[in-house]
């Protein structure tokens, strides 16, 4: 049985207009940087801050928290000009996983500056439907590497990581949940990424989105 859904946030339980992969190239590209589609595409799912040392080539940490800084700026911008909200049917499912006896919580390469406007702006309906939310730089590691699932368990009680469903619209999630051997990983085609992308990271299920996970 799934005791657990670890679940992304941008692309997979929330639509926000692609904008945080938009505000990133922006930031790399006014940083003097490329910030070309190929490039981007392969930091989505990553932490922002490595995301940005990475596509910047930045390695001066004060520097990285600068163009972070920026970044989280214009996304709140972004994000006032058009406000974020829940996926078709993703409400719906996370409501049926936890009555069913499945926690439900949301991780994301987002830091608190960002993660909790962003939900206090989304319905009651949504939050409600929620046991925990994960930050990367709460765990100090961003996706691929596992610890914000295993963070999850914690938070829930559950140890048993085959007890695990992952889903997430990009390889980086994908390969976050193979690291974690969760019983199900999941990728969901409602985000930036493709089919054939995602089934290359070796996903158990490839789904529209997070509303047919119960169906799981």
């Amino acid at each position: 049985m799934i005791r657990l859904a670890a679940l992304d946030i941008a692309g997979t339980t929330v639509d926000e207009g692609g904008a945080v992969y938009r505000v990133l190239a922006e930031v790399v590209r006014e940083a003097g940087h490329a910030g070309d589609d190929a490039a981007i595409r392969r930091w989505m799912g990553a932490d922002k801050r490595e995301a940005l040392a990475a596509l910047t080539g930045c390695g001066d940490p004060a520097h990285v928290e600068e163009l972070h800084d920026a970044f989280v700026a214009a996304l709140a911008d972004a994000y006032a000009a058009a406000p974020p909200r829940p996926l078709p049917g993703v409400t719906r499912a996370c409501a049926a996983l936890r009555a069913a006896g499945t926690a439900v919580v949301l991780t994301t390469g987002f830091d608190r500056q960002v993660t909790d406007p962003l939900l206090a702006a989304l319905p009651a309906a949504f939050t409600d439907a929620l046991d925990a939310v994960v930050c990367a730089e709460e765990v100090g590691a961003g996706r691929p590497d596992p610890a914000m699932v295993h963070r999850a368990m914690a938070l829930t009680g559950v140890e048993d990581p085959g007890a695990v469903l992952t889903a997430g619209d990009t390889v980086l999630d994908v390969q976050a949940g193979r690291n974690a051997a969760a019983g199900r990983v999941v990728a969901v085609l409602s985000g930036a990424q493709t089919r054939a992308e995602l089934l290359a990271a070796g996903p158990t299920d490839v789904v529209d989105g997070v509303a047919d996970l119960p169906g799981l």
